[in-house]
């Protein structure tokens, strides 16, 4: 059964995309500038937090940290916004659940395209304009950053359709997840350094959200990847990603009758 999701997924691929891309399209249409609006946001954003933050906490050097927090906020808003999306992913569905020959899967994958796209429309004008201010962060992308990036990718995909699966049966998490959301960021050495947590850097150990952040962040800024860490964390994906696409086969027939 788990080899008959993949190949549907496979075999629809073209589909899903589609209707990924429409949705992307249809989020800007009438605007002069479509998706670059995306990565103009993000760069106010940066600029405004990072004049503010950088003021407070009284940063030296503000080229280094505007493309430290820069980096940060894409990312991380990138995923919250797929976890934040994915308690009422099937609620939002629900008729064509019921009323069409699609598998789950499918709208699974066309929230995690949609994703993707969105991170990779902000993300590259965000690049870009760094690059005028650190021209090596071209060669660590390309070099360091391959391995943290397919950990995000993958992360963006399974642990949100774990939410949504969560959320069908207990309609609560949806309240609960902005909560937690909030507090995960709050506590996240994205609008400063982990340095600025002193006794509390522990923290950091156990927030797994940052620990898909942080390397993709590293390996962008610094050209550095820690090959061991980053390999358990693309085992722990995996083994995240085929517990998910179970669980979600098991809990498919049950899904018209629970929404």
């Amino acid at each position: 059964m788990l080899l008959n999701n993949f190949k549907f997924a496979f075999k629809t691929r073209r589909a899903w995309w589609y209707t990924a891309t429409s949705r992307s399209r249809a989020r800007f249409a009438r605007t002069t500038l479509g998706s670059f609006w995306l990565g103009f946001s993000n760069l106010l954003s940066i600029a405004t937090l990072g004049i503010v933050y950088g003021t407070v906490f009284s940063v030296e050097d503000f080229r280094s940290y505007f493309i430290y927090l820069g980096f940060g906020l894409v990312i991380w808003n990138t995923i919250s916004s797929s976890i934040s999306n994915s308690p009422n992913l099937f609620a939002h569905n629900s008729s064509n659940i019921k009323n069409m020959n699609l598998k789950p899967i499918f709208y699974t994958l066309e929230e995690w395209s949609f994703q993707l796209q969105t991170f990779i429309q902000s993300f590259v004008l965000v690049f870009f304009v760094f690059l005028f201010l650190k021209f090596t962060l071209i060669n660590n992308l390309l070099i360091y950053s391959w391995i943290p990036f397919l950990n995000l990718f993958i992360f963006i995909y399974w642990f949100p359709v774990i939410i949504c699966l969560i959320s069908v049966r207990f309609t609560d998490i949806a309240q609960l997840v902005p909560i937690v959301l909030q507090l995960v960021f709050l506590t996240s050495p994205i609008l400063y350094r982990k340095e600025s947590l002193g006794s509390l850097e522990w923290i950091t150990n156990i927030n797994f959200i940052y620990q898909i952040l942080d390397p993709l962040r590293i390996s962008i800024v610094n050209g550095y990847i820690n090959y061991q860490h980053s390999f358990l964390l693309l085992l722990f994906n995996f083994l995240g990603l085929f517990f998910t696409i179970k669980l979600l086969n098991f809990e498919s027939k049950k899904l018209p009758f629970l929404l």
